[in-house]
């Protein structure tokens, strides 16, 4: 499995559907996780809006807040390529994929690690946002204090 931080890749989880459910747009096709700050990257058309980004980190912390219980399941591959997008899975040949649930909120293939609720994740701050050439990059941190 790949090392990111558990609560910061359960809270891009979270981001990603996020995104999905409020611009239409597609799960980010880069990020980077470390554990005191991430990075997403989405192909989008324009800037956020502040009253967007007050939105975003909302909609997530209700999420987060919501304690809802991180599973998997493994699935034939040839079922997880009509359901999920599979593209960003390493090259090698698999018969099942991993799909991660994060509640009834997310489900997508993923090979990281993962808190086992999202109450363990803490609190989700949008730090900053930037749009250039047709991508949008969302900057964030947890607050873990909590």
């Amino acid at each position: 499995m790949k090392r990111y931080d558990p609560q910061m890749h359960t809270a891009e989880h979270i981001l990603n559907q996020t995104m999905i459910r409020m611009f239409g747009c597609d799960r980010c096709f880069s990020m980077h996780l470390e554990r005191k700050k991430s990075k997403c990257d989405y192909y989008f058309t324009r800037p956020l809006t502040e009253d967007e980004e007050e939105q975003i980190q909302e909609k997530v912390n209700r999420v987060i807040h919501l304690g809802l219980p991180v599973t998997e399941k493994h699935v034939d591959m040839s079922e997880a390529g009509h359901l999920y997008d599979i593209s960003k899975l390493p090259e090698q040949e698999l018969h099942s994929v991993r799909i991660v649930n994060v509640g009834d909120y997310d489900s997508c293939p993923c090979i990281g690690e993962h808190v086992s609720n999202t109450a363990e994740i803490g609190e989700f701050r949008l730090t900053t946002t930037s749009f250039e050439n047709g991508v949008l990059r969302i900057r964030f941190k947890l607050d873990r204090s909590r």
